[in-house]
């Protein structure tokens, strides 16, 4: 549906773009002919000015195409690569275990490492496909129910920690809320599971060198926010409102790029807006960390 509806959009202003070519030559041909008529000449005007507005959007549209498939392109070679890399790893590891003979406490590393590869795998594979859903209108709300959400992070929390092999000091919880009540929400528990973990994991990428992540549960009014802290690359300014759009990666100067698809804030916020709620980040800049936080409505007691 959604390439249908692309379709059609490029079509349009494909046609927009031949008519307002097709308008202005028949301007100029007028012009010269009736240069001495008073209503023709008014009536260029107004056209021209239509074409002129024409022109306008269609070129802002060319530019956000041609930004579209840019950042399309980046999110396939990001893929292929998130993919292709833990499998090349575990068929080495297997091809080894195949041909020689290993000793047991090298076999066991080598599980683990394979599991870890697979646990990549199928992370990203997962983002792909809550992408793919989350695009999706109009999606079902049936298995919505009143969920307490400091379980939900204390279970991501410690995911995180075995995850990334982190210990309690790098990566901590803490609640100020006053009571249970004070962070039930109502929603999807998968979702915000996912929401919840795809913050963590983001906190924890960018964050190649120094590992202090806090995370920490508020009571603000009528929401309840679950709010990450690290202190890690930081995100320039302008980019503050970029990082959640789809496929979108923050680009930090004389720096590696940071690996990913571009996809877990993007998720996070369009989980938070499902239901009702937003995402927002905050930093000071580069080397700055940065502290991005999930707002969602509290479920009022019936």
């Amino acid at each position: 549906m959604q390439i249908t509806s692309r379709r059609k959009t490029i079509a349009f202003f494909v046609v927009l773009g031949s008519c307002l070519v097709a308008l202005a030559l028949a301007l100029n041909i007028t012009w010269i002919i009736h240069w001495r008529a008073a209503v023709p000449v008014v009536l260029g005007i107004i056209f021209f000015g239509m074409i002129i507005a024409g022109l306008t959007l269609n070129t802002i549209f060319l530019v956000r195409e041609i930004r579209r498939n840019e950042q399309h392109d980046s999110f396939i070679n990001a893929v292929t690569h998130e993919l292709k890399t833990p499998i090349a790893s575990i068929r080495l590891y297997l091809e080894t275990l195949q041909n020689r003979e290993v000793e047991e406490k090298k076999r066991r590393e080598f599980y683990r490492v394979m599991l870890d590869d697979t646990e990549r795998l199928l992370g990203t594979v997962e983002q792909v496909l809550k992408a793919g859903q989350l695009s999706q209108k109009h999606r079902s709300k049936t298995n919505w129910q009143e969920i307490d959400l400091t379980d939900i992070v204390l279970e991501c929390v410690e995911m995180g920690r075995l995850r990334h092999h982190l210990d309690e000091k790098k990566l901590t919880f803490k609640s100020h809320a006053v009571t249970r009540a004070d962070t039930t929400v109502f929603g999807d528990l998968d979702e915000l599971r996912s929401a919840v973990s795809n913050l963590i994991n983001n906190a924890v990428k960018y964050s190649p060198e120094r590992v202090e992540i806090q995370v920490e549960m508020i009571d603000e009014g009528g929401d309840v926010l679950v709010r990450v802290k690290d202190k890690g690359v930081g995100i320039p300014r302008p980019e503050l409102k970029r990082i959640f759009k789809r496929f979108y990666r923050v680009h930090l100067r004389g720096k590696q790029k940071v690996k990913g698809t571009g996809l877990g804030l993007f998720i996070v916020r369009s989980i938070a807006r499902r239901h009702g709620g937003d995402a927002y980040a905050e930093s000071e800049g580069e080397g700055s960390g940065a502290i991005v936080t999930l707002r969602l409505p509290r479920s009022m007691p019936q």
